[in-house]
């Protein structure tokens, strides 16, 4: 967006911009909420249940808000050069939050709203960046914290294997992972002198981890042989309390290892390169002229296998529940489970599995979102929570309908060029687990009422995530 000249800007008494820059005339300053702060926090499990309360009052207020986040992964740039020592990640910091769906939109697809964090860095926080702590870093050289032309250059080349044309050569793999992992847990059951409809097991260790961390490892080309330690380790790195300094060293420690089994990874797919993204990314890095560097390689394994998964079994376990909460829409499905793909963009819209962007962007020039003055260097943070439950784009926005005609312009993936990679691959997985889960089993059920079911302890809960901590069904 052009930014405007001088003529069109006023000084708001009282209200000094965070750059020194003016508020652009005829616009207003983005309010605080009224009836006091409140901290949004989504690895808070007690924010997560009342969320949609608070973006709702949000939203009545104004498009854009100030409020306080709690400091996300990436706010450890705020370091202390000289000490070597992070801030308290734990505190929390103001920033704006876009509440409604237009404007989310807008700002999403606004170019002057850049997403490296290093925006707008002083030279001593620039120099402080060398004391990251370790199990950041990847997110640092990644594409979700770069801008144009990086984000460019980083994003080509993995982006043709995550079009919708390639993902639907994936749907007899993701089907047969998918009916493997059913038969094991119906052996499993048997095992246990357990017989339908009443076999037990907990959908997401059983089911929604499993299956989409499969297919992205299948795409990615980690051995078979390799992936129970890899997964473990995985397992261990986003569940650690990164709030916790006494596991700084463990969380380091995870990291390193991590990487180091990137790197020999790496290393054999030079040797003996297969039909997998790594060898791409190895090959193209050594072939191309626009190369990737090592770290830059590293980054965008983390990337595509954290995200690649995560937002799948929280996509796949809130649906579920979320299904199970309305009977009418369970009917429905058990009725006709070809309705899967208007669930998965229901569930997307009603229970995305991130509530909002918890890394800033930065204002690189004044601009304008909703009315609300933008000036240059201004934090802000996209709702896409609140968005979706935005009344003006969704009618009845707190009713869960899985044959809603809208559900589908959720934009619980982002959107413009920085929208997820890996969203037509979790589309794809969420309607096929959707699709076999109610055919096989028209009598599955919750196993405990639904009020037992935590918000925010569960698998990727260490960065953020919407998700369950367990989901126990019978079959």
């Amino acid at each position: 967006m052009k930014p405007m000249d001088e003529s069109q800007k006023q000084t708001v008494e009282g209200v000094p911009s965070p750059a020194g820059t003016c508020p652009f005339k005829h616009l207003m300053e983005a309010p605080a909420p009224s009836g006091g702060s409140v901290v949004l926090d989504r690895e808070n499990p007690e924010f997560l249940t009342t969320a949609y309360a608070t973006y709702a009052r949000l939203r009545e207020q104004a498009p854009v808000v100030r409020t306080l986040f709690a400091r996300g992964v990436m706010d450890t740039r705020k370091v202390d050069s000289r000490a070597g020592s992070t801030a308290d990640l734990a505190s929390s910091e103001e920033r704006l939050l876009v509440t409604r769906y237009d404007e989310a939109v807008a700002a999403l697809l606004d170019g002057s709203l850049s997403s490296d964090f290093r925006t707008g860095m002083t030279p001593r926080q620039i120099e402080g960046l060398a004391h990251m702590p370790e199990e950041a870093r990847p997110l640092a050289d990644s594409l979700i914290s770069r801008d144009p032309p990086d984000h460019t250059r980083l994003r080509k080349l993995v982006q043709p294997s995550f079009t919708a044309r390639a993902m639907e050569t994936l749907r007899p793999r993701v089907q047969r992972i998918t009916d493997a992992l059913l038969d094991k847990a119906e052996r499993e059951a048997a095992g246990r002198g357990q017989a339908a409809p009443d076999r037990q097991m907990d959908l997401l260790e059983a089911f929604a981890y499993p299956m989409p961390i499969t297919v992205i490892s299948d795409l990615l080309g980690i051995p078979e042989e390799d992936r129970e330690r890899i997964n473990h380790l995985a397992e261990l790195l986003m569940n650690t309390d990164r709030f916790d300094a006494s596991l700084a060293a463990t969380r380091r420690d995870q990291t390193r290892r991590f990487n180091a089994y990137l790197e020999e990874l790496f290393e054999r797919k030079r040797r003996e390169p297969a039909e997998d993204m790594i060898s791409q990314m190895v090959h193209t890095q050594e072939e191309d002229g626009d190369r990737l560097g090592h770290e830059e390689m590293i980054s965008m394994v983390h990337v595509l296998f954290f995200a690649g998964h995560l937002t799948t079994v929280n996509l796949i376990g809130n649906g579920v529940v979320a299904l199970f909460s309305h009977p009418d829409q369970h009917a429905r499905m058990v009725a006709d489970p070809s309705l899967a793909k208007g669930m998965v963009e229901e569930t997307l819209r009603y229970w995305g599995p991130v509530d909002y962007i918890g890394t800033a962007r930065t204002a690189i020039a004044d601009t304008q979102v909703g009315g609300v003055s933008i000036p240059q260097e201004t934090e802000l943070s996209i709702g896409l929570g609140s968005a979706n439950r935005d009344p003006s784009r969704f009618p009845d926005p707190d009713v869960y309908d899985i044959t809603r005609p809208e559900a589908h312009r959720n934009i619980a993936f982002g959107k413009g060029i920085h929208v997820c990679l890996g969203a037509p691959l979790a589309r794809l997985e969420g309607q096929i687990a959707f699709e076999t889960l109610f055919r096989r089993y028209p009598k599955l059920r919750l196993a405990v009422p639904a009020e037992q079911l935590k918000w925010g302890a569960g698998v990727g809960s260490g960065v953020g995530l919407r998700g369950f901590a367990r989901i126990p069904v019978l079959f």
